[in-house]
C-alpha cells in the first residue's frame, strides 16, 4: 500500500499545478476544448495529458528555457512539476475526495473587466468550405478628444473559424483602406490595402491596437503605459475567417479600457517583415532576416513571432551586443504566443533588433501543403510570412515615429 499512499500525498501538489498551469485555458468558456476544473473532469483525460506533457506540447510554451527567464506568464513545467504531474496521471489521477479547482480567470464574459467601449463585429456567416479572403470592417469611434487606452481584450465568438483579427487605429486623413464603407464587411484589394499617400508616415496611416490569433491571452500593457487613439480616428478590423468543414456564424467583440489618468509612456507596435520571401521547393532550412533600428530611446514590452505552416524556428536578438531576447526552436502555427517581458527592457537610440525566421518547405514537414512549390509572401496559410511583432514604450509626449524597418515593401500588419 506504500505506493498509493505516496501518490495520494502528491495530490495537493498535482492539483495546484493543474490550477496554475492548465486552468487558464482549460476552464468553462476557455479556449481549450475541455475543462479541468475538478478531479472527475481530469480523470478521463489522464492518459492524453501524460502524452502531451511527455511530448512537450502541453502546457503550450514554445520559447526555450534560457530565453524564458525574463518573460512573464511562463506556462512551461519545471522538472519537479513535470515529475509530480506525470506520476499522478500515470496512477489515474487519484484523489481521496473529489476536489474542485478555482479558475484563474472569469469563466465567462470579460477577463480584464467590464469594457468602457465595446465594438462588435456584425454576424458573419462562415461557410463550411472554401477560401476566404481578408475582410475589413470600419467602425466609427466618434471620439471627440484624444483617448488613452490602458488595455483591450478580444472576446471571440467562434474561435474554430476565426484565424485572426487585427484591430488597427486609423487616424483622421489616413490612406489606409480609405474607400471601405463604415459598418459593413468589405473585401479590400491588394492595391487598396497597400495604398499610401506620398510621404505618409506609418504612424499617420494606421497603428495596431491589438491582434487575436490562436493562443491569445488578454494582457494589459502595465501601470502607467497606454496606447493612444486620436480624436476622429476609426477602428479598422482586418479579419480572416478559415472554413473548417462546419458552417458557423461569428459575432466577435473587442473591449476597450480607457486609462483613468494620463500615462507616463505610450505603447507602440512595430512589425519588421520580410515581404521578399522566396522559399525554394524542398528547402528544409530557408533563412529570412529583418531588422528594426530605434531612432530614439525606448523600452521593449512584448514580442511575437509570426510565420505560417512552413514556419520552423524563430529568434529575436539585439545586434550589439549580441543578446537573445526570444528563441523559439520549434514554432507552432496553431499557438502563436505573445511573450511579455517581466520588466520592460530599456533600449538606447541606435539599437538594432534582429528577427530571424527559418522555414521548412521539405516533405519532412508534415504541415507542408506542397513541398514542390516555391513559396512567397501571402495572406493564406499555404503562403508565408516573416513578421516580428513587438510592442515598445516611449515617453507619452515623444515623437512616435522612432523606428526604421528593413525588409518591408508590402503591408506588414496582416497575420494569417
Amino acid at each position: 500500500m506504500l505506493l498509493p499512499l505516496l501518490l495520494l500525498a502528491v495530490v495537493p501538489d498535482a492539483a495546484k499545478i493543474v490550477e496554475t498551469r492548465c486552468l487558464g485555458c482549460h476552464q468553462q468558456g476557455g479556449i481549450a476544448p475541455m475543462a479541468f476544473d475538478s478531479s472527475q473532469a481530469i480523470r478521463p483525460w489522464a492518459k492524453a495529458m501524460q502524452k502531451s506533457i511527455l511530448k512537450g506540447s502541453m502546457p503550450p510554451w514554445h520559447a526555450d528555457q534560457a530565453s524564458s527567464q525574463h518573460l512573464a506568464g511562463v506556462r512551461a513545467l519545471d522538472p519537479a512539476e513535470k515529475s509530480t504531474l506525470l506520476d499522478w496521471l500515470a496512477a489515474g489521477a487519484p484523489a481521496p475526495e473529489p476536489f474542485h479547482l478555482k479558475p484563474q480567470k472569469a469563466p465567462t464574459g470579460w477577463q480584464i473587466g467590464k469594457p468602457d467601449l465595446l465594438l462588435r463585429i456584425p454576424a458573419f456567416p462562415v461557410p463550411a468550405s472554401g477560401t476566404l479572403q481578408y475582410t475589413f470592417l470600419v467602425s466609427k469611434l466618434n471620439l471627440d478628444k484624444d483617448q488613452w487606452i490602458s488595455a483591450a481584450e478580444w472576446k471571440i465568438d467562434q474561435a474554430q473559424v476565426v484565424h485572426h483579427i487585427n484591430a488597427f487605429v486609423r487616424p483622421p486623413g489616413s490612406s489606409y483602406v480609405k474607400d471601405a464603407p463604415a459598418g459593413k464587411m468589405y473585401v479590400a484589394s491588394r492595391d487598396e490595402r497597400a495604398a499610401r499617400r506620398t510621404g505618409e508616415r506609418e504612424i499617420d496611416r494606421r497603428e495596431l491596437l491589438l491582434g487575436y490569433e490562436p493562443g491569445y491571452v488578454p494582457q494589459p500593457w502595465g501601470d502607467g503605459r497606454a496606447k493612444l487613439i486620436k480624436a476622429g480616428s476609426d477602428m479598422v478590423f482586418e479579419i480572416h475567417y478559415t472554413a473548417n468543414g462546419k458552417a458557423a456564424v461569428d459575432s466577435s467583440e473587442l473591449g476597450i479600457y480607457f486609462s483613468k489618468k494620463p500615462p507616463r509612456e505610450r505603447v507602440l507596435t512595430i512589425s519588421p517583415a520580410d515581404s521578399n520571401l522566396e522559399i525554394p521547393p524542398g528547402e528544409p532550412n530557408y533563412k529570412s532576416n529583418v531588422t528594426a533600428t530605434l531612432l530614439d530611446d525606448a523600452k521593449l514590452v512584448s514580442l511575437q513571432p509570426h510565420m505560417h505552416l512552413r514556419g520552423k524556428a524563430y529568434k529575436i536578438e539585439l545586434e550589439s551586443p549580441k543578446t537573445t531576447l526570444l528563441n523559439v526552436p520549434a514554432y507552432d502555427f496553431n499557438w502563436q504566443t505573445t511573450y511579455f517581458l517581466k520588466d520592460p527592457l530599456p533600449l538606447k537610440k541606435g539599437t538594432v533588433i534582429s528577427c530571424t525566421a527559418w522555414f521548412d518547405n521539405s516533405p519532412n514537414n508534415r504541415f507542408n501543403p506542397d513541398p514542390t512549390k516555391t513559396i512567397t509572401w501571402g495572406d493564406q496559410s499555404w503562403e508565408e510570412m516573416n513578421v516580428g511583432f513587438m510592442e515598445i514604450a516611449i515617453p507619452a509626449t515623444a515623437d512616435p515615429d522612432i523606428v526604421k524597418l528593413s525588409g518591408t515593401t508590402r503591408p506588414a500588419g496582416g497575420r494569417q
